[in-house]
């Protein structure tokens, strides 16, 4: 097995290899986020390890060489597959003056890793521990199978006059969005990127046919938003907000079930609610995302979490000195700057 780097032509349909990987492809995997994330300064590059699409965002840092960040991946189905696809990707990552290699394979969390040199880090996307709901069956049939609380906030904010819309992300919606977003933020323990960052995420997924926003209304006033994406079988409630006085009970439930009702209708069969806290800690009323799993879990009480990040060193020596001694002081230099995370 061989890794090399697409071709312009293989660029331009990067979407398709990704969902035809093993496991599906994960959305951050694909030619948006990448692209997206080139706006803050990353390079994207786009890789085959043998027949398997390897998204990769790249740094070039002073002294120690280039930085290779692979989100929610590489699409792996196993710990020795996993393995299979390091090996040719070390040696290319090698050869192109890469120091260390940050991966987040989406293996569930009781795997362990045969790779003896990975050195486990901070997750950096929030989903490594996020609860999916199986779209497979009829909406009905989904309906039924959430849990009690779920359904009840559904059926009361439909019944209290709460209705839910599609809507473009123009300037006056993204601006709206960012207002519930950061007072969401405040009251979650979360935090959040400058409002620029996000509408043009918004719409470069809308423009790509991969995104949508919603958004809740009662009394005619807007109390709920979120953002999905879908890509291939799979979808994601990237982001989501709502008022933080209570003034429509289930209006985040039926917001969120019109999510559902779309990434179905767009072919997706299981949809990532996209953060909550780590099994260990879901039921833990101190942890920060507390009232996000309490919400989500209304829809699926079982939480699934995966292995998290690691990083690969490629140059012992600069990847030690790295993770051990530079990469913090980096990350929160970044952060004072730009106010938005590094990764």
């Amino acid at each position: 097995m061989n890794a090399r780097f697409a071709t312009a032509t293989e660029i331009a349909e990067w979407n398709t290899f990704i969902i035809h990987n093993p496991d599906g492809g994960a959305i951050l995997q694909g030619k948006e986020f990448l692209e997206q994330k080139a706006d803050s300064g990353w390079t994207p590059c786009y890789l085959f390890v043998g027949s398997r699409a390897v998204a990769i965002l790249e740094r070039s840092l002073p002294l120690l060489g280039k930085l290779w960040y692979c989100p929610k991946g590489p699409s792996t189905t196993s710990p020795t597959d996993l393995e299979q696809i390091l090996a040719p990707l070390r040696q290319f990552a090698k050869a192109n003056g890469v120091f260390s290699l940050k991966i987040e394979p989406e293996l569930n969390h009781t795997t362990v890793l045969k790779t003896a040199d990975l050195i486990k880090t901070t997750p950096i996307q929030y989903n490594y521990a996020t609860v999916i709901i199986d779209l497979t069956p009829s909406p009905d049939e989904i309906m039924k199978r959430l849990p009690q609380k779920g359904r009840h906030a559904i059926r009361r904010a439909e019944r209290d006059g709460v209705t839910v819309k599609q809507v473009p992300a123009s300037d006056e919606n993204c601006r709206v969005m960012y207002d519930l977003f950061a007072e969401t933020s405040m009251g979650a323990g979360f935090a959040i990127r400058p409002p620029e960052y996000y509408q043009t995420f918004y719409r470069r997924y809308e423009q790509a046919g991969l995104g949508q926003f919603f958004f809740a209304y009662f009394n005619k006033q807007v109390v709920a938003g979120a953002f999905a994406l879908v890509q291939g079988e799979k979808s994601m409630y990237k982001d989501g907000a709502s008022v933080r006085e209570r003034t429509a009970y289930g209006a985040s439930h039926l917001l969120q079930w019109k999510v559902i009702e779309w990434a179905k209708s767009h072919g997706s069969k299981a949809h990532d609610l996209a953060g909550v806290p780590p099994i260990a800690d879901i039921t833990n009323s101190d942890h920060p995302f507390y009232g996000l799993g309490r919400f989500k879990t209304s829809f699926n009480k079982t939480v699934t979490e995966y292995v998290g990040a690691y990083d690969v060193p490629i140059q012992p020596f600069k990847a030690k000195l790295w993770h051990v001694f530079i990469e913090k002081a980096v990350r929160k230099l970044y952060f004072k700057r730009h106010h938005e995370s590094y990764y």
